[in-house]
């Protein structure tokens, strides 16, 4: 299915959200990112955002809502009409078949709660089958560095995600350990090897704090 992963080149907002920032919440000027947002050259008429609370909250949508939705995964079977993740370390995560879309932000708590196999069995449950996953640029696992105890307490649910910095502190792999559970119920993926943390083509937060936001849109 047709998708796009966005950078932070190429918009009009101003640093620190500089340039193609698509988030309202993060204190940038709202005309600029409606601006950013109408700069997105898709086939398709509407895109709907989400309002996301690293929670396991998903929706269904089917028709552009005047406030977005408060969920961190958003479905739809409507042809024609796209779904966002906004993302600045976190995993933007597409989830594609031929009749059922959507798009996931995966991050720390995302991952232990288990969201992606959630939006997964609820998109079978709508008829998909062949389902492909793209995960788009994040943050790396030399470079999420984490406390040791929420390090172990993370990798007791997922093995994969136990990584290590360049200098040997603890940290977590959520694109490694995300893969596992993906793999794990039957998912195709291909999977960006951009570090968000080291690339300053896109925003990160744990990099700058302040910062935009870039998106994973997906359609069918």
């Amino acid at each position: 299915m047709p998708s796009l992963f966005t950078d932070r080149r190429g918009g009009v907002s101003l640093a620190p959200y500089d340039s193609l920032n698509l988030a309202f919440h993060v204190g940038d000027d709202r005309a600029y990112v409606m601006e950013n947002r109408a700069s997105l050259t898709l086939p398709v008429s509407a895109i709907q955002f989400m309002n996301q609370n690293h929670g396991d909250e998903i929706a269904i949508v089917d028709t552009i809502s005047e406030i977005d939705p408060s969920c961190d995964a958003l479905i739809t079977t409507t042809p024609g009409f796209a779904v966002a993740v906004l993302v600045a370390d976190c995993i933007p995560l597409l989830l594609s078949s031929s009749n059922v879309v959507a798009a996931v932000h995966v991050g720390r708590r995302g991952l232990v709660n288990k969201i992606s196999l959630k939006v997964i069995a609820r998109m079978r449950a709508l008829g998909a089958t062949a389902i492909h996953a793209q995960l788009g640029a994040s943050i790396c696992g030399e470079c999420y560095e984490v406390p040791a105890e929420m390090a172990e307490e993370v990798s007791l649910m997922h093995p994969r995600a136990l990584s290590q910095t360049r200098v040997a502190t603890p940290a977590l792999d959520l694109p490694r350990a995300l893969i596992a559970d993906l793999t794990s119920v039957g998912i195709s993926y291909e999977a960006s090897s951009v570090c968000t943390f080291e690339n300053h083509d896109y925003f990160s937060y744990r990099r700058d704090a302040t910062t935009g936001r870039f998106a994973g849109v997906v359609w069918l």
